[in-house]
């Protein structure tokens, strides 16, 4: 019976240009991207690993520590940590109330993990002017408002709702009103006793009639809101009594920047914001608000006097650790601690708006239940002494294969060294596309896996020797041996990388790492024995080195024991009388 023709056995040269072609795409992406080496987790490259536990706060619901609400809060954290300059930092989920982060060395990583897991700050404050971002990130000429009135009563009107600071907002600017300004100081007469301290210098002094200092403007001016880190990425707002300057969170069309007066009403004054499907009947998502006891106649009286004010000054911002997530303006008083904010919403975005209002910014509270510190030493000594393994592992199984296969063994040390170089470039590679990053338990996975990729090649070696024992010539031998070879290595490698896939799926933390590797290293173990050993043992088995047996191929059938000693050397291509048919 004639042997199974394996796929690579018509063209073998196939298989070996297409794994050449794949190692070669994959470095010229490395080094195009500039990703020349893999992406180091903090155990090796030194920095902060944060913990953070979430809790259940007195009064709300267990429910609360939800799949969602956990990933809301990894999004802003990770927002607050780049906001650090800390490009490089991981945030993940760990179990089903735990959030690791880990932040790599730097200037700013002792300050990072302080404040990673507080609060965010949130408040709402009235604003006082706003320019428009173009889809550049420039700005338009600010668009200056009417001073509004110094007592602006509350106007005894039903119930309202407040409209989201859209485009279609309407009430143009008009022009600004004359206010008076308030009387400078006039220094005294005569010089005062030197014991008493000179006046303070008033922070207002040259304000225009509207209250914004030179200062104030001239910062409002250079703010440039194209930066990550004035658009809502963890900026620190201003003290609550004083104004500031903030951009929208958004730099999509429409985007805004402002001059924001003090807090009206601070976060904590927010009871409840749910997400709801529009109540007025005209569709959409829309937001209502809650507030508490004492909020409710801050929002009384904050929503009379700012609709009493004329575009934009009848408007409130939604700040959120210095960066405004909305601006509605509204039209006319709120009571009853009752509102909703509607607009252009989806039902994801009316459900962050929402989480944001009512938690502040995390929609979880959390304490931190561990901080470790490795400094950058202990993660190169650990680096080190990981490649360090890997190296006396590799040479080990280097000199077993020469000392035990001779020849053979280079085909193992090849397809070790094509196994090796994917098993670099992917992992290069997948450092900047998925964020994967080598730490310490990665680097055991892949020594780890050198005895998987080793033991294939083991089995398949094996076969072919039995086949040779039988009295086979090595042509037939390689062919025969690959279904039986094959079967084993899938089965073999199917339970190395099952076991991986449950203990990624399993574990938590570093250990993922180790899980990763591992299972990575397991597919790549199939694609080099089927692309690269297994052709390469075809083309080797046309060579006379190897096709003869000599006694240093590891193939010679009479150190093999072989029931055909003497005829197997004679067992080459040779003229046959037609319809003979050699055994």
């Amino acid at each position: 019976m004639a042997a199974p023709k394996s796929s690579s056995r018509g063209h073998p040269g196939r298989a070996l240009a297409f794994i050449a072609v794949v190692i070669a795409a994959l470095y010229t992406i490395m080094f195009a991207t500039g990703d020349k080496t893999p992406r180091l987790g903090i155990d090796l490259a030194g920095g902060t690993s944060v913990t953070l536990t979430a809790k259940t706060d007195q009064g709300s619901s267990k429910s609360a520590i939800n799949d969602r609400n956990m990933k809301t809060a990894v999004e802003i954290i990770r927002q607050r940590v780049n906001a650090f300059g800390v490009s490089e930092a991981e945030v993940q989920t760990e179990g089903d109330r735990n959030i690791v982060i880990s932040i790599p060395k730097g200037k700013n990583e002792k300050e990072t993990a302080s404040q990673v897991g507080q609060t965010a700050r949130l408040f709402f404050r009235p604003v006082i002017e706003y320019a428009q971002l173009n889809p550049a990130g420039g700005t338009t000429l600010p668009l200056t408002p009417p001073t509004a009135p110094s007592t602006m009563p509350t106007p005894d009107k039903p119930q309202g709702r407040v409209i989201p600071n859209l485009k279609d907002a309407t009430g143009a600017p008009t022009a600004p009103t004359p206010s008076t300004t308030p009387p400078s100081t006039t220094p005294p007469a005569s010089t005062p006793p030197a014991t008493t301290p000179p006046p303070a210098a008033d922070p207002n002094a040259g304000a225009d009639k509207n209250g914004i200092s030179p200062a104030l403007r001239e910062k409002f001016n250079n703010l440039d809101c194209s930066l990550p880190e004035n658009r809502g990425q963890g900026a620190t707002p201003a003290p609550e009594a004083e104004p500031t300057v903030a951009c929208s969170k958004d730099q999509d069309e429409g985007a805004e920047k402002y001059i924001l007066g003090p807090v009206l009403i601070p976060g904590t004054d927010v009871k409840k914001s749910v997400a709801q499907l529009s109540q007025n009947g005209l569709g959409g998502w829309e937001v209502k608000l809650d507030f508490t006891g004492k909020g409710t106649d801050k929002f009384t009286k904050v929503t009379g006097d700012l609709a009493s004010g004329v575009y934009p000054t009848n408007r409130f911002a939604i700040e959120l650790d210095g960066v405004v997530v909305s601006a509605p303006s509204n039209k006319e008083a709120i009571p009853g601690g009752t509102a909703v904010i509607s607009g252009n919403f989806t039902q994801s975005s009316a459900k962050n708006l929402a989480n944001i209002l009512q938690y502040g910014s995390l929609p979880l509270s959390f304490t931190q239940s561990d901080v470790t510190t490795v400094s950058a030493s202990l993660g190169g000594d650990q680096l080190r002494g990981g490649l360090i393994a890997g190296a006396i592992g590799i040479v080990l199984v280097i000199l077993y294969s020469l000392f035990y296969y001779r020849g053979l063994g280079l085909v193992s040390i090849a397809s070790l060294v094509v196994s090796a170089a994917l098993t670099y470039a992917i992992m290069c590679v997948l450092g900047r596309s998925i964020g994967f990053a080598l730490n310490l338990p990665a680097v055991c996975g892949a020594i780890a896996a050198i005895g998987i990729t080793v033991d294939s090649f083991i089995v398949y070696f094996e076969r072919i020797r039995d086949e040779i024992r039988e009295g086979r010539t090595l042509r037939p031998a390689v062919e025969k041996a690959w279904p039986r070879a094959r079967r084993t290595i899938l089965v073999s490698d199917a339970v190395s990388f099952l076991a991986a896939a449950v203990l990624y799926i399993v574990s938590v933390g570093k250990v993922q790492g180790f899980a990763f590797t591992l299972g990575l290293t397991t597919l790549l173990d199939v694609v080099v024995v089927f692309l690269f050993t297994k052709p390469l043992m075809t083309i080797l088995a046309k060579r006379k080195f190897f096709a003869d047996g000599h006694k240093w191929s590891g193939l010679d059938p009479v150190a093999l024991g072989a029931n055909q000693r003497q005829s197997y050397r004679s067992r080459r291509p040779r003229t046959r009388a037609a319809g003979v048919k050699e055994a």
